[in-house]
């Protein structure tokens, strides 16, 4: 049996993918995951010189589109990045809430949030879903959280995003699986990644550090993570719609 993290050579071949916040952690981990495994990247972030970093180290799989994902005619440009079907779609791009509980939430917080994490991700998908439709084939994966199951391990915001992030792919499973398109998502736990997670409030920090100290089984490279969006990328997962899939080393089960 070939060892959990060794890619598949030949398993997107002739596919091509979208792959949101791909200049950091799971994000570029995912992008160059794919594309060693034969399928063409559109890559998008925010910091033109990560994207610039991940082109290089790709061999020329990847296409980079540097850009905002909030920005309304992102999903178009990533489309014409494509020029032509776009297989898969990774949702992953996202951003913490600095531990806010409501009491404490502002609303630019808030909105960001909000906007980063669920209303950005749809209108990506929107674009995508007209093409995969017409082909009757598509998967869409998202990168949700163990805060969009429990209540203990995030901020208002972040814990309302990825709640909200677990029904869409639920809706979309249901909606467009009869059309041959997966919709799944990935749930990790904690991941070595550059993203942020300060404690901005001394009421979360004293009321959720303990717990997440307490019940933290282990951190996850990125590349664990990657591993688990690309299995349920290919059709090795061909039979798997609508799931939250923890990647958590058993957090979710403590």
């Amino acid at each position: 049996m070939a060892p959990q993290n060794t890619p598949n050579d030949a398993r997107f071949a002739g596919k091509c993918a979208i792959v949101t916040g791909a200049g950091a952690g799971i994000g570029r981990a995912t992008a160059l995951r794919l594309a060693r495994e034969g399928a063409r990247v559109i890559a998008t972030d925010l910091q033109p010189d990560r994207l610039d970093e991940l082109a290089a180290a790709a061999d020329g799989q990847i296409t980079t589109v540097a850009g905002d994902i909030t920005d309304p005619t992102l999903p178009d440009a990533l489309l014409r990045a494509a020029d032509g079907p776009v297989d898969i779609v990774i949702n992953n791009a996202g951003i913490m809430d600095k531990f806010l509980p409501a009491a404490e939430i502002d609303d630019a917080t808030w909105n960001k949030v909000m906007d980063v994490n669920v209303s950005a991700t749809m209108r990506l998908n929107r674009a995508a879903l007209p093409a995969m439709i017409d082909a009757g084939r598509g998967v869409i994966i998202y990168t949700s959280s163990m805060a969009g199951q429990h209540g203990a391990t995030a901020g208002l915001a972040y814990t309302a995003s990825k709640h909200a992030v677990n029904g869409m792919v639920k809706n979309m499973a249901f909606i467009y699986g009869p059309a041959g398109i997966r919709t799944n998502a990935v749930a990790p736990g904690a991941v070595a990644t550059s993203i942020e997670a300060p404690f901005a409030s001394q009421s979360a920090a004293a009321r959720i550090g303990p717990v997440m100290q307490a019940t933290i089984t282990a951190t996850a490279q990125p590349e664990q993570i990657a591993a688990a969006i690309c299995w349920l990328a290919s059709d090795e997962a061909r039979h798997i719609n609508g799931a939250i899939l923890p990647v958590d080393a058993g957090w979710s089960v403590v």
